[in-house]
C-alpha cells in the first residue's frame, strides 16, 4: 500500500512560540506608531476629564417606627423587615417588601416632588424649573415656542397640565428613575432604608432627595393611619351632634319648670313636657359620655397608628463627588487608544497576509 501523507492542520508550540516572536518584532517595528496613538488617547482622555461634570450623591437613611407593632424597629415584618415598621395594622399592606423602593421611584411621587418649591438665589422656584435650568433645556427650546413658554409654577396642580407639560415631566422621570434616583436597603440585617439622588448640581441633588422623603413619609403616614383619622372624625362630629341635643334639652326643661312655676299639685299633667325634656337630658347625657369616651380611645389610636419618621442621616453640603479625575482620564486615554491601535496593526497585517 502507498503512503498517503495526511494534511494536519494543528499548531505545535515551537511553531505557536514563533509566531508570537514574529508579531512582537512586527508590533516593535510600529512603536513609534503606537507610542503616538497612545500620546493621542492620553491627550484625548485628559481633555474628557475637564469636560465631564463631576456627579454629585445625596445620601439619606431613614427608617420608620410603629408604635402599635409593639417592638418599634425590632419587631417589624414586611416593610417594617426592611423599613422598621408593623404591617399588622390599617393601611399599611400596601408597604411590603420590594413596594417600598418602588413608591419611592413612582411617577406620582417623584413629580409632586418636582414640584416641591425651593429658593434659589433668593428665588422661589419648583424643582422642575430648577432641573430645566441645570440641563439647559430652554436654550434648546428657543426654536420650538410652545416649550419655551411652559413654566412648572411650586406647587401647582398637576390635573391641569397640557400634554406638553405631561411630555416634560415624563422625560425629567425616565431620566431621575433610571439614573438619578437609587432606594435600597444595603444590609438585609439592618432594619434602614438609604436613598441616594445623583445630579450634576449639587443643590439639586439635596433639595430633590429631602423633598422625596418628606413626599413619601407624608404619603405614606396618611395612609397608614387613614381608618383611624376617618373613625376619629365621624366620633367628634357624632359628639357636636349629641352635645347640641343635650344642650337643646337642658333648655327645653329650664323652659318647661318656668311654665310650671307655682302650679296647683293637683294639675301633674301640665308636669308632662317638663319631665320629657329631663329623660332626654338623661339620655343624651349617657350617650354623650360614651361617645367622648370613645372619642378620647380613638385618639390614642390614631396616636398609635401613626409612624414616627425617623430621619438618621441628611445630605450634608459639601456633597459626596464622582468625576473622571484626570489621571484616569490620562491612562485609560493612553490605553484604549494603544490597545486599538494595536488591534488595527494586528488586523492589516493579517488581511496583507492573505492577500
Amino acid at each position: 500500500m502507498k503512503n498517503i501523507p495526511i494534511d494536519n492542520d494543528e499548531i505545535s508550540l515551537k511553531e505557536l512560540i514563533q509566531k508570537l516572536k514574529e508579531w512582537y518584532i512586527y508590533l516593535l517595528s510600529k512603536w513609534k506608531i503606537i507610542f503616538l496613538a497612545g500620546m493621542i488617547g492620553a491627550i484625548l482622555g485628559l481633555s474628557y476629564s475637564f469636560i465631564k461634570k463631576p456627579v454629585y450623591i445625596a445620601t439619606l437613611t431613614f427608617a420608620l417606627e410603629d408604635e402599635k407593632g409593639g417592638g418599634g424597629l425590632g419587631g417589624a415584618l414586611g416593610l417594617a423587615s426592611s423599613f422598621g415598621l408593623d404591617l399588622g395594622g390599617s393601611g399599611g399592606g400596601i408597604f411590603t417588601g420590594s413596594n417600598l423602593a418602588e413608591l419611592f421611584k413612582s411617577r406620582s411621587m417623584v413629580e409632586k416632588t418636582l414640584l416641591t418649591p425651593v429658593n434659589v438665589n433668593g428665588k422661589i422656584i419648583s424643582l422642575a424649573e430648577m432641573y430645566i435650568d441645570n440641563n439647559k433645556w430652554r436654550k434648546k427650546w428657543i426654536d420650538k415656542p410652545k416649550f419655551s413658554s411652559i413654566k412648572f409654577l411650586p406647587n401647582a396642580n398637576r390635573k391641569y397640565f397640557t400634554r406638553d407639560q405631561d411630555s416634560i415631566m415624563g422625560l425629567i422621570y425616565e431620566n431621575l428613575s433610571t439614573s438619578g434616583l437609587s432606594v435600597a436597603q444595603k444590609d438585609k440585617k439592618i432594619s434602614i432604608i438609604t436613598m441616594d439622588v445623583s445630579s450634576t448640581n449639587e443643590l439639586f441633588a439635596k433639595f430633590f432627595c429631602e423633598a422625596l422623603a418628606r413626599q413619601v413619609g407624608k404619603f405614606y403616614v396618611e395612609t397608614k393611619s387613614k381608618k383611624a383619622r376617618m373613625n376619629m372624625a365621624i366620633l367628634e362630629r357624632q359628639v357636636d351632634s349629641i352635645r347640641g341635643e343635650l344642650n337643646g334639652a337642658i333648655t327645653g326643661v329650664a323652659v318647661a319648670n318656668d311654665n310650671t312655676f307655682n302650679l296647683n299639685p293637683a294639675l301633674n299633667i301640665r308636669r308632662t313636657p317638663s319631665v320629657r325634656r329631663q329623660v332626654d337630658v338623661q339620655a343624651n347625657t349617657a350617650i354623650l359620655t360614651e361617645l367622648v369616651k370613645q372619642s378620647e380611645l380613638a385618639k390614642v389610636t390614631l396616636r398609635k397608628e401613626t409612624p414616627l419618621i425617623q430621619v438618621i442621616d441628611k445630605p450634608i453640603l459639601p456633597l459626596n463627588k464622582e468625576g473622571f479625575g484626570k489621571i484616569k482620564g490620562v491612562i485609560l486615554g493612553g490605553f484604549l487608544a494603544g490597545l486599538i491601535t494595536v488591534l488595527v496593526l494586528t488586523l492589516k497585517s493579517l488581511i496583507k497576509g492573505l492577500l
